[in-house]
């Protein structure tokens, strides 16, 4: 498909904004991994080609396995990924499928399992993020390099 448009041209302070959001992100207490999964998991349920290419690529530069990345979409099925990880994916399932409920009160209990209320926050603007970058990719076509 080919690119529609350069929105980083066409609005470089909104671009900038959505920079400094990663530029946030970079600095916060969570796994580089696990921000990696949620990007992932997030793309897959949005179906953006463009990121999940870009983000399967840096969460195997940081270690990740290609089996685990394989079998997100279904990390229900597998003992592949701990429960501190399980907690955040189903948080991002649940955000980035508002449409259904949002955050359950269930899901967010159980992340308090495993992560401080400012851990969650993070998560919860690393979800944010990674579905505006979706929404941007899928509605100009960014593609694949």
């Amino acid at each position: 498909m080919k690119s529609r448009m350069n929105l980083a041209a066409l609005q470089p302070e909104a671009y900038k904004a959505m920079l400094s959001l990663e530029k946030y992100l970079q600095t916060v207490d969570i796994s580089p991994i696990l921000k990696e999964l949620i990007k992932l998991r997030t793309s897959q349920i949005n179906g953006c080609a463009f990121c999940l290419d870009m983000h399967s690529k840096d969460a195997i530069k940081l270690g990740e396995t290609s089996q685990r990345i394989f079998v997100l979409s279904a990390w229900r099925e597998t003992n592949l990924f701990s429960e501190e990880e399980k907690a955040a994916i189903l948080m991002t399932e649940e955000i980035t499928l508002i449409q259904n409920q949002g955050l359950s009160e269930s899901t967010y209990q159980n992340a308090l399992k495993y992560f401080s209320e400012i851990q969650i926050a993070q998560i919860i603007m690393a979800i944010i993020t990674i579905n505006a970058w979706n929404r941007i990719a899928i509605s100009t076509h960014m593609e694949i390099v």
